[in-house]
């Protein structure tokens, strides 16, 4: 179900968005959904890796290579 979110920007960011959609094929709209989704994502990686790497550490995890010497 969709849902119509109103926003007020000021001209020069909207000037900006609509370049930036344009450059990337996109409508606004889309563009600023993809903008949204990836945000939202990078805070969800952010969260696991305050969650995740002080456990890796107390097992002496601390590079992609020891993660390697353990998975092989």
């Amino acid at each position: 179900m969709r849902e119509t979110l109103t926003v007020s920007l000021p001209g020069p960011l909207r000037q900006n968005l609509d370049r930036m959609a344009r450059a990337e094929g996109v409508t606004s709209s889309e563009y600023v959904r993809r903008a949204l989704k990836a945000d939202i994502f990078r805070r969800a990686l952010r969260a696991a890796r305050r969650e995740l790497v002080p456990q890796a550490r107390a097992r002496g995890i601390y590079t992609d290579e020891d993660v390697f010497k353990i998975v092989s």
